[in-house]
């Protein structure tokens, strides 16, 4: 929008055709063209309007947002493409272009230090400094345009994307790319960070909930776990699992985190990094680390060069309470399972404890792709491909093997407290199987091509998530019953790839039998651009908005039944506005989702207020124009008959049942158009 003038500019794309008129000629052929418009809005309370025809402003600009900016309150508008300079000047309707190829014409200076690109820069105040940041994760302070007289604030930790200076030139602000913004004092001194949760290129560890502080946690900077508060929205603090200098090298191949479990209720935390810079060049290491409750950290206790031949595709630890020794089992492509276990490590000069490896088992040289314990730790599930084998953790002895022929297996879990002698399985081909482990056979499967399946910790729930042509679909169920508590279509446009179910420090109350397996947790999940939770539908504001609209347009696209999708209920006498201001960030639909629907759950009249309700100088205006209304009312039904039929029929159901005053305000609620609320 341009400052004070009730205009929208737009940046259209097209093949590049004949200049148009007082655009002035183009610099050069270009293959793209970006061109900005402005469009006056007339102003109305309708939510569409009619525009008048867009009026070229410039016609060469550069697809940046950037490069484009307003000045002197909105007066003109200059854009900057290549070596050219535009300005647009709103009152004269004038446009002044420069170009600055011809390096005989200007006085430049170059300035050098930056190795790899420059995402931004800024003037100081004064104008004596310039600013520049990019991807070395370093301010550069250039004063008086001289190379000599340069500053610098290395290791900000992240690639600079942004880089403001505050009116009165005292502070100055740094955007970065892992979702953080650094407050730095004019000495350049940093003097803040506000964190946000990172997120890093590839999640490769998944979401994990740690035990103690109850803090999401995933990969967060290059080789780095970080723990995450959902309940403050803010960043706890950052592990550095590589503990190695990061070097932003484009072409360098780095070291990646992409294994991490949880053990013995947070006393334990194992991790495995790998780097592979050529095929049979592969790096592995897996790190053990302890909890030390002196310094509230994870300390390194075991670190295992090479623990497998091959990429590592699972590991898990025996989380059963009565467990006489930590356990954790890795699963390799190299065709093995390895069982490691807590040994005594101590020698003369002092008393410690170490990991080793305990039982090495495979199964007819398949890759194992997937393990899981049972819920008291006497069962181990191990996929090798298509094959899935249960051993007795005793004496580690193979007691059963199950296999579908359905593609290999992705995801393995087992059922929990009740459930928990049935064992699920989810193949690469869309099926999901439910073995029952007393029998030794099939329960149930059903064709469903799973992206995340997870189980409740604290209930016999298990959520899984199935990527489908419209999106993303939510099935929550017990692994006893093949029908589902739970059914969500369409939770998000993108395919899920991460979820996790996090417990509630005080359980909900939830009446609804539909509901209630959301009492004990929470279900977050994560997509290649957010995190969500499923549980902002019935609790937060966006379940007024969300919830009516995804069931809408959920039965539009399937046809299903009120029974196949779960009606939400409404919950009433709670600020809309005031939960949107207090909902946590990270947990938002995108606001261009969220528009529409808000500002119509907002017009929308649900209900009339009686006559107790109104006040006094209302209620005598009522009595007044009763009976002007009335007889206009009669009319205006009658005109708006065939367009109100259905609607006219409710209505005459419910004023036989309504006093003469709430009769008299239905009737006048009747007579106002709310088509263009409801309009697409």
């Amino acid at each position: 929008m341009t400052p004070g003038s009730g205009e929208r500019g737009a940046v259209p794309c097209g093949e590049l055709g004949p200049p148009l008129p007082g655009a002035g000629e183009w610099p050069a052929p270009v293959l793209d063209v970006f061109q900005l418009v402005s469009v006056r809005l007339p102003r109305s309370p309708r939510q569409d309007v009619e525009a008048e025809e867009p009026c070229l402003v410039l016609g060469y600009i550069s697809p940046s947002p950037k490069c484009v900016a307003f000045g002197s309150q909105g007066e003109y508008v200059a854009a900057v493409r290549d070596f050219y300079l535009s300005v647009y000047f709103f009152k004269k309707k004038a446009t002044s272009r420069r170009g600055f190829d011809d390096e005989k014409k200007y006085t430049y200076t170059c300035l050098h230090w930056h190795h790899d690109l420059v995402m931004d820069l800024a003037f100081s105040a004064t104008g004596g400094s310039l600013l520049s940041g990019g991807r070395e994760s370093v301010l550069v302070e250039w004063r008086d345009a001289a190379e000599k007289t340069k500053e610098f604030l290395p290791r900000l930790g992240a690639t600079i994307e942004h880089i403001s200076v505050s009116p009165a030139g005292d502070l100055l602000c740094t955007s970065h790319s892992d979702n953080k913004i650094t407050i730095i004092h004019r000495n350049l001194e940093a003097s803040a960070v506000i964190q946000g949760l990172v997120r890093d290129s590839s999640i490769l560890t998944g979401l994990m909930i740690d035990p103690r502080t109850k803090a999401l946690v995933l990969n967060g900077k290059p080789g780095h776990l970080q723990f995450y508060s959902l309940q403050s929205d803010k960043q706890l603090y950052n592990l550095d699992i590589v503990q190695q200098e990061y070097i932003n090298d484009y072409g360098l191949v780095q070291i990646e985190l992409t294994k991490a479990a949880f053990g013995c209720f947070g006393a334990w935390l194992a991790t495995v990094e790998q780097r592979q810079e050529k095929e049979g060049e592969l790096e592995l290491q897996m790190k053990l680390w302890t909890y030390n409750k002196k310094t509230q950290g994870f300390v390194l206790n075991t670190k295992v060069s090479m623990p497998h031949e091959d990429h590592i595709t699972a590991l898990c630890f025996c989380n059963a309470e009565k467990s006489e020794s930590p356990t954790l089992v890795t699963a390799s492509r190299d065709g093995r399972f390895k069982v490691w276990v807590l040994a005594d490590d101590s020698d003369i000069y002092r008393e410690a404890v170490g990991w080793t490896c305990d039982f090495v088992g495979s199964y007819h040289k398949y890759q194992a792709t997937n393990c899981c314990f049972s819920e008291d730790g006497s069962l181990l599930a191990v996929s090798f491909e298509e094959t899935v084998t249960i051993w007795e953790s005793e004496a580690w002895e193979l007691r059963c093997t199950f296999c579908q022929r359905a593609g290999h297996v992705r995801h393995l879990c087992f059922g929990r407290l009740t459930c928990s002698k049935y064992l699920l399985g989810a193949t690469e081909n869309g099926t999901l199987c439910c073995w029952n482990l007393l029998s030794c056979a099939l329960e149930w499967s059903t064709k469903l091509n799973i992206t995340v399946m997870e189980p409740d910790p604290r209930s016999e729930n298990v959520a899984a998530v199935s990527r489908s042509s419209g999106g993303s679909d939510l099935f929550v169920f017990k692994p006893s019953e093949p029908r589902p508590l739970y059914v969500q279509r369409n939770i998000c446009s993108e395919e899920v790839r991460w979820g996790v179910f996090v417990p509630r420090d005080v359980p909900n109350a939830f009446t609804s039998e539909a509901l209630q397996w959301l009492n004990r947790s929470q279900f977050y999940f994560l997509t290649a651009s957010q995190l969500l939770a499923e549980e902002s539908l019935p609790t937060t504001p966006f379940y007024f908005i969300l919830g009516r609209h995804r069931q809408q347009r959920g039965e539009q696209a399937d046809g299903a039944s009120e029974s196949e999708l779960v009606q939400l209920p409404l919950t009433e006498n709670v600020p809309a506005i005031s939960e949107l201001l207090h909902t946590p960030a990270h947990v938002l639909p995108s606001a261009a989702f969220l528009c529409s629907m808000f500002v119509n759950s907002l017009l929308l009249a649900t209900e009339a207020r009686s006559a107790e309700e109104m006040p006094d100088d209302v209620a005598m205006e009522e009595e007044e124009e009763s009976d002007s209304s009335e007889e206009e009312g009669d009319a205006t039904e009658k005109a708006q008959h065939a367009d109100h039929t259905d609607a006219g029929d409710d209505l005459q159901q419910q004023l036989s049942q309504l006093a003469k005053c709430q009769e008299k305000e239905l009737r006048k609620l009747r007579r106002v158009d709310y088509s263009w609320v409801t309009a697409p």
